[in-house]
């Protein structure tokens, strides 16, 4: 049996292939709306307001230093993750499913060249031929970036 922490909800940046935690996801929604916040980093795209709560958006391609999408497409998805008390989104290219793996189809971080940190990297499963990169999506994003997102988090007043 697997065990819900080895869970993972699989997507797409560029052509590579990456996994969270699938305990971290609380849902995937289609892109929306986000607004701009002024003095922030590039990857920082905003805020939207998901259901009342207002929610840090960020682009993961531009965190990863990747180039940035060429335009929107149909398939591109925010994944909101919660950490605690602190909710966050994620933009990613698409998500491509959930993924139980069993501990012997996860192999510790290699010691190769990435378009990310080493350090961003717990594991590479190996899934039907394909390498999937699993994130440790809280040091992906780091706590004081965690804690800098976290100040515009509110509740949206209905008017």
């Amino acid at each position: 049996m697997i065990q819900s922490s080895n869970r993972f909800l699989v997507f797409q940046l560029e052509t590579e292939m990456y996994a969270v935690p699938l305990h971290k996801v609380r849902e995937v929604i289609a892109p929306t709306e986000v607004t701009k916040v002024p003095h922030t980093p590039s990857h920082f795209k905003g805020v939207m307001n998901l259901r009342g709560q207002v929610i840090s958006v960020i682009d993961l391609r531009l965190k990863f230093k990747m180039k940035v999408a060429a335009e929107a497409h149909a398939e591109m998805a925010i994944i909101i993750l919660d950490f605690g008390s602190l909710s966050l989104g994620i933009i990613v290219d698409t998500v491509s499913a959930v993924l139980g793996l069993k501990e012997d189809q996860i192999s510790p971080s290699p010691d190769i060249e990435t378009s990310i940190s080493k350090d961003f990297i717990t594991g590479i499963a190996r899934v039907e031929n394909k390498l999937i990169v699993i994130l440790d999506i809280e040091k992906s994003l780091n706590i004081a970036e965690l804690m800098m997102m976290r100040a515009p988090q509110t509740t949206a007043k209905a008017s």
